[in-house]
């Protein structure tokens, strides 16, 4: 089992708004408060992308014109080195705009920004208020259910393909549709494909679920990484799921 986590951000300097570079940074601080090496790379526009050199791959969100940007680079440049990442059994984690391009295609104002592909979905900017608030959502992982607890502002309306599982169901907030009842994706051929649009940044707010994506970025089960004192970032937890209600 290897003792170093190594991520790979995609377009850092465009895909990075709502704080999410804090979901880098508890990654890091994590591993090492383990004990765990810990490198960051990122990939930018027109760079190769070596599936065999991480073991995460991020995928924060941008604005909308720098997410055009991407979404033509990945599909061209990067599709095939994330399909055989996805195929190897990376975790492959995007957040908002991140997760829109997973799918097939992401309608904007009439254009269509293609996706990867990754899992079956695709996403419509309708007419309509913004998805815009607290969110928490409930989900199974390794046979235990949790609470995920962040915050969501898209236009965007993602629908998942008849025979596409969603990240979860929706406690409290809107989800991928604000109809469906479910929030985010997972998928791929290993399962390791995550999508959500819960930001804020997510992973200071959950940091079991940051475990959860280092030991199945490691091949490890989450029991088996070092325990930590999590009193802080439980009181996180639970300040994120009142502000949702629940």
């Amino acid at each position: 089992m290897a003792d170093v986590l190594r991520v790979c951000a995609f377009y850092p300097d465009l895909m990075n708004i709502y704080a999410d570079r804090g979901n880098l940074q508890l990654l890091q601080r994590r591993a090492q408060w383990r004990g765990l090496g810990f490198e960051l790379s990122g990939v930018g526009l027109g760079d190769e992308l070596d599936p065999d050199a991480h073991d995460l791959l991020y995928i924060g969100g941008g604005q909308d014109r720098d997410q055009a940007l991407c979404a033509e680079d990945m599909a061209t440049n990067k599709r095939a080195a994330l399909h055989h990442a996805a195929e190897d059994g990376k975790v492959i984690f995007a957040v908002c705009g991140g997760y829109q391009l997973l799918g097939h295609a992401y309608e904007l104002d009439g254009t269509k920004l293609p996706g990867v592909g990754l899992v079956d979905l695709e996403t419509v900017r309708e007419d309509g208020p913004r998805l815009i608030g607290n969110v928490a959502i409930e989900l199974e992982l390794d046979g235990t259910r949790h609470v995920l607890a962040g915050f969501e502002n898209h236009g965007g309306r993602t629908r998942l393909g008849a025979h596409t599982r969603p990240l979860g169901r929706v406690l409290k907030g809107h989800g991928n549709d604000g109809r469906s009842g479910f929030e985010g994706v997972r998928g791929g051929p290993r399962d390791t494909v995550v999508g959500t649009y819960l930001h804020g940044p997510l992973l200071p707010k959950n940091a079991w679920f940051a475990d959860w994506l280092t030991a199945t970025a490691l091949h490890r089960a989450v029991s088996e990484l070092k325990p930590l004192d999590d009193r802080l970032e439980d009181a996180a937890h639970a300040a994120a799921r009142r502000a949702a209600g629940i």
